[in-house]
C-alpha cells in the first residue's frame, strides 16, 4: 500500500538525520580524508565494536557518503566538500545545530495546545547557556551562509558598489564578507544584538577584513543607531522570519529609510512558496523555538515593499531552500541586476496561481513506452483529440526533447480546464519573455473548451490552444516529479487530494 509506505516513510524521516548527525559528531568524515580506512582501522580509532562499525558504514554506504574500494573506506565527493572539518565550505556546525533543534521539536505538541512557543529549560534563563546557544547558532548560519553568499552576490556584478553595507541581524557576518571580497569599495556595518556581536568581532578578524568592518550592538526591534539614507546596500538575510508580521513590517521600513537613493535593499530567507514542504516545516520550526517567528510568503514581503513605494526585482529563487528579493528606490537600478530569465518565469508563474515552480533539466525528463499502454486500456479518454493515439508518441517526445535544455514543472490542482488555462498562460509568458520555442505539456484530456470543437471527422478545430499531457506522450510523471525532488503517490481513493503537473519547455 503506497500510502501505507509514504507514512512509514515520514515516520522513519529522523533515522537519516541520526545517523548523519552521529558521523558528524564522530568526525568520521575528517578520519576518512586521509586517505581512507579499513573497518578495523576506524573501530580502534573510535574505540568501537568492528561488526557495529560495520554496519554503520555499511548505512553511510547507502546514503552516498561513503564508498567502498576493496577493504577500505572511503568519503565520497560531498562529504569531502562539506563535512571534513577545516575546509571553507564545512557544514558540520550546521548539522549538529539542527541536532540540537530536534530536542526542541519533542515540545510540538505543547507548543501547538500553547499557541507558540514553550519554555525548555536552564538555557532560556541562564545567560551563560544562552550565549553559549547563539554562538552555536551563529557557527550554524555562517556555514549556511558560506554556501549562498556567492550566488547572492553574483547578482550584482552589473552594480558598481561602493560605500556602506549595512547587515541587520548579522550574525557572523558571513553575506557582507561575500561583497566586500567581490567589492573594494565597499564598507560594512554588521547590527544585533550586543553578545552576537562580540562574539563575530573575532570571526571578523579571522577573515582580515577589520579595517572594513565595523560593529553596532543594538536590539533591531528598537531604534536603529546609524544614519538614514546613507548605505548603498542593506541585507536582511534569514532574520525576517524571527518576527511577527508588524515586526517584520518594521524592520522592512528601517531598512527602507537607511537606503541612499541609488541603494539596494536584499531580503534573503525562506518563503513559503519556494520548497514549500521544507518551508512550512520551518515555519513550525519558528513556532516552537522563536516567540512569535514565521515563515512569510513572497506576496506579503512584495507588497510590503511596495507600500514602502520601493521597485522590485520580483522573486528569485536561489539553488538552494531560500531564495531573495531586492528592492530600490530607483527603477533603473533594478534592471541593473543579473537574473536567470528562467528565475524571472518563476515569479510570473507563482503569480498566476501555480503552488510550486520547480526547475528540472531535460535529461530528467523520464520518457517511458508502458504509458500509451495506461491510456489505452484503462482510460475513457482514449481516442479523443489530443489523447492517444492523437498525441505525440514516446518517440516524438524523445526526438523532440534533443531540442531543449531546461524546462520548469508547474503544479496546480483542479478543476482540469482551470489547470490547463494556466498552463497555456505560462506558456505564453515565456514566449513573450523571448523563450521562442516554449512549448506546454499540461495534465489530463484536453478540458481546455466547455464544448469540445471538433470538426465532422472529429478532428479539434481549436488547435491553437490545446496541448497535449505529459502522461499522453509517453512522460512518466511520477519519476520525472520524483527526480526534482517532490514527492508524488498514487491515490487510493478518489477523494484524496489531487496534485497536477504541467511541464513547459524552454530554450
Amino acid at each position: 500500500d503506497t500510502g501505507a509506505q509514504y507514512l512509514e516513510d515520514i515516520s522513519t524521516a529522523y533515522w537519516f538525520s541520526e545517523v548523519l548527525f552521529a558521523a558528524v559528531e564522530m568526525e568520521v568524515f575528517s578520519s576518512l580524508e586521509r586517505g581512507g580506512k579499513t573497518i578495523e582501522e576506524l573501530s580502534e580509532e573510535f574505540k568501537s565494536d568492528t561488526g557495529g562499525m560495520e554496519r554503520f558504514l555499511h548505512a553511510l554506504e547507502t546514503l552516498g557518503l561513503v564508498y567502498r574500494h576493496g577493504p577500505r573506506y572511503y568519503n565520497t565527493r560531498l562529504s569531502s566538500d562539506y563535512l571534513v572539518t577545516g575546509n571553507d565550505n564545512y557544514q558540520g556546525n550546521s548539522i549538529l545545530w539542527r541536532k540540537y533543534l530536534s530536542e526542541q521539536w519533542k515540545a510540538l505538541p505543547q507548543c501547538i495546545r500553547a499557541g507558540g512557543r514553550v519554555d525548555f529549560g536552564p538555557g532560556d534563563k541562564d545567560t551563560v547557556m544562552r550565549i553559549e546557544r547563539m554562538r552555536r547558532y551563529i557557527d550554524a548560519m555562517d556555514s549556511v551562509a558560506k554556501a549562498k553568499m556567492h550566488e547572492i552576490a553574483s547578482l550584482f556584478e552589473g552594480v558598481s558598489l561602493e560605500g556602506g553595507i549595512l547587515d541587520v541581524g548579522a550574525g557572523s557576518g558571513a553575506i557582507s564578507a561575500g561583497f566586500l571580497e567581490r567589492f573594494p569599495l565597499l564598507r560594512a556595518v554588521l547590527m544585533d544584538l550586543p553578545e552576537v556581536i562580540d562574539y563575530c568581532s573575532t570571526m571578523i578578524e579571522k577573515r582580515g577584513l577589520k579595517k572594513r568592518v565595523s560593529c553596532c550592538g543594538t536590539n533591531i526591534l528598537e531604534a536603529w543607531p546609524v544614519s538614514k539614507k546613507s548605505f548603498s546596500l542593506v541585507i536582511l538575510s534569514n532574520i525576517v522570519h524571527a518576527f511577527s508580521e508588524k515586526e517584520a513590517a518594521g524592520l522592512l521600513q528601517k531598512a527602507s529609510e537607511c537606503l541612499t537613493d541609488n541603494g539596494y535593499l536584499i531580503v534573503h530567507d525562506l518563503f513559503l512558496e519556494h520548497f514549500p514542504q521544507k518551508a512550512a516545516l520551518f515555519d513550525l520550526n519558528m513556532f516552537i523555538n522563536t516567540y512569535n517567528g514565521r515563515v512569510f510568503s513572497r506576496k506579503w514581503i512584495e507588497e510590503e515593499l511596495s507600500r514602502l513605494g520601493l521597485h522590485k526585482t520580483g522573486f528569485i529563487p536561489l539553488k538552494t531552500d531560500t531564495a531573495i528579493i531586492v528592492a530600490s528606490k530607483n527603477k533603473e537600478g533594478i534592471g541593473r541586476i543579473i537574473t536567470d530569465p528562467k528565475q524571472q518565469l518563476i515569479s510570473k508563474f507563482l503569480d498566476i496561481g501555480f503552488s510550486q515552480v520547480l526547475p528540472v533539466t531535460v535529461k530528467d525528463i523520464h520518457v517511458s513506452e508502458w504509458t500509451d499502454l495506461r491510456c489505452r486500456f484503462g482510460c475513457d479518454s482514449y481516442g479523443k483529440p489530443h489523447c492517444p493515439p492523437n498525441s505525440p508518441s514516446s518517440q516524438k517526445t524523445r526526438e523532440a526533447l534533443k531540442d531543449y535544455t531546461h524546462a520548469l514543472l508547474l503544479e496546480g490542482e483542479p478543476p482540469t480546464q482551470s489547470f490547463q488555462l494556466k498552463v497555456l498562460k505560462a506558456e505564453g509568458e515565456a514566449f513573450k519573455s523571448g523563450f521562442h520555442k516554449a512549448f506546454a505539456y499540461w495534465a489530463g484530456p484536453c478540458s481546455i473548451c466547455d464544448n469540445c470543437t471538433v470538426d465532422i471527422e472529429g478532428i479539434c478545430t481549436n488547435t491553437a490552444n490545446a496541448r497535449p499531457s505529459m502522461e499522453g506522450s509517453g512522460i512518466d510523471v511520477f519519476e520525472t516529479v520524483r527526480k526534482s525532488g517532490t514527492s508524488l503517490r498514487t491515490l487510493r481513493d478518489k477523494n484524496d487530494f489531487v496534485k497536477y503537473f504541467g511541464l513547459l519547455l524552454l530554450e
